[in-house]
């Protein structure tokens, strides 16, 4: 019998040793991981939520705040963002953070879809009315459609604010009426949960705050001391997320547009065409994030066509101009009936119009030149020509006139670069050439 209480004892102080090694091992590792969530809600932002949540769930960190500063976005994209925190297996902490943030529109649902919601002094939230709220948004609504949209958003968000306890009623009118508040207003309406200076403030403020989880488990949060990670987008993220605003599309577009432009005017550069091929991609891939009118895409690329145009049929201009002109209502017809979120700075579309006609302006006149030029100094001219070698004739080789590059058959001997001979016939894009008079004396 003392031999069982032994072994007994035994595995008591083992299992309290592995289980007390265990929790030092969880304390010792304990973290907070911070996101950075500034501007549009976009599927690049919400892959970026999604992975920073997952991370901090392999980790087993504290928590994960995710410091929101947003004018809103698409919709499918903050869903996605809801759907990550709402099932979380960490708290997620939603921070409207610095000051003079904002979380609207799309902002407003991720707030207060947070297990734990805070803003800092000087920032607001509200406005969450659905206005074009997804990619597929038609300019014009009809009343009917409106009304579903409106009462599918309320009734979202409502259960959104009843499952964390929070004012549904103002939520409602966020959507319903686009009311918004201050961060104290948030506080006494019960939409936030607190209100914090800055993140080291929010992190003492959250030791010991209680959260329940989807699964209804409590968690006490226990930050006393942990060390925040600051998990930031990679460099792949911070690109696309870049290139997704409306004002980079733009820009791309034009480049690409430009970039095909100048190398069909002139062959051979290879740069411009590889460059205008690389930003219509990336141009796709932006535009693909966002609300556009489809007839925009048709006169952007009647503009195209109107450069390339200009090309074959030098028309000294015309269709440059027209171009120019079908490029600009282009722009603006891409986003009309787009709330501001989505369209470009207004400064940025002329700015694209008018170094968009200076570059052309200036092919066009060398285009032009080379034109007259043939004119003059056609093949028929050729005969009679001097020319000045490039690659040595022995017999054959390259020489320059004008400014181009031949092919050229000496008809006896040789000439080293440098040298001048007469163009006696063409065949082709073949030259045959002979050397000057004084030089077949000399030699």
């Amino acid at each position: 019998m003392p031999r069982i209480i032994r072994i007994l004892l035994l595995l008591g102080l083992l299992i309290a040793a592995s289980i007390s090694i265990g929790i030092e091992a969880q304390a010792a590792s304990s973290r907070i991981d911070v996101l950075h969530a500034k501007g549009t809600i976009n599927p690049v932002l919400a892959n970026y939520i999604e992975r920073g949540i997952s991370q901090a769930e392999e980790d087993n960190a504290i928590a994960c705040i995710i410091q929101l500063d947003t004018p809103g976005g698409l919709d499918t994209s903050m869903r996605d963002i809801v759907k990550e925190i709402v099932s979380a297996e960490v708290p997620v902490v939603v921070y409207v953070s610095p000051s003079g943030a904002r979380a609207a529109s799309a902002g407003v649902f991720i707030t207060i879809a947070a297990h734990v919601a805070v803003m800092s002094p000087n920032t607001a939230i509200g406005a969450a009315h659905p206005v074009a709220i997804g990619a597929e948004g038609e300019a014009q609504m009809s009343e009917e459609m409106e009304e579903k949209i409106v009462n599918d958003a309320a009734a979202y968000i409502r259960s959104i604010a009843d499952a964390h306890g929070r004012n549904m009623e103002w939520a409602e009118k966020a959507v319903r009426e686009s009311v918004s508040a201050t961060e104290q207003e948030a506080l006494q309406l019960n939409v936030i949960d607190m209100v914090a200076p800055d993140l080291s403030t929010l992190v003492s403020q959250l030791d010991g705050w209680q959260v329940t989880m989807l699964d209804d488990s409590v968690v006490i949060m226990h930050t006393q001391g942990a060390e925040v990670n600051h998990v930031k987008m990679s460099a792949l993220e911070n690109l696309l997320f870049t290139i997704s605003d409306p004002n980079i599309a733009v820009i791309l577009l034009s480049l690409a547009m430009l970039g095909i432009t100048v190398e069909i005017f002139n062959p051979g550069l290879i740069f411009p065409g590889v460059f205008g091929g690389i930003c219509a991609f990336l141009a796709a891939y932006s535009l693909g994030f966002l609300p556009i009118n489809y007839a925009g895409i048709a006169l952007i690329a009647l503009a195209g066509g109107l450069f390339i145009a200009e090309v074959f049929t030098a028309s000294f201009g015309l269709f440059t101009a027209g171009g120019i002109i079908s490029l600009v209502f282009g722009f603006l017809i891409l986003f009309s009936g787009r709330p501001t979120l989505f369209q470009p700075q207004p400064w940025v579309i002329p700015t694209i119009a008018v170094s968009i006609g200076a570059v052309l302006a200036v092919v066009i006149y060398y285009v032009v030149r080379a034109h007259r030029r043939q004119a003059t100094t056609g093949r028929e001219e050729l005969p009679g020509k001097t020319a000045t070698v490039k690659a040595a004739l022995e017999p054959e080789g390259t020489v320059l006139h004008e400014g181009e590059l031949w092919t050229a058959i000496l008809d006896e001997g040789k000439a080293k670069p440098g040298e001048e001979v007469i163009i006696t016939r063409f065949d082709g894009m073949k030259l045959y050439v002979t050397k000057k008079k004084q030089d077949v004396k000399q030699k």
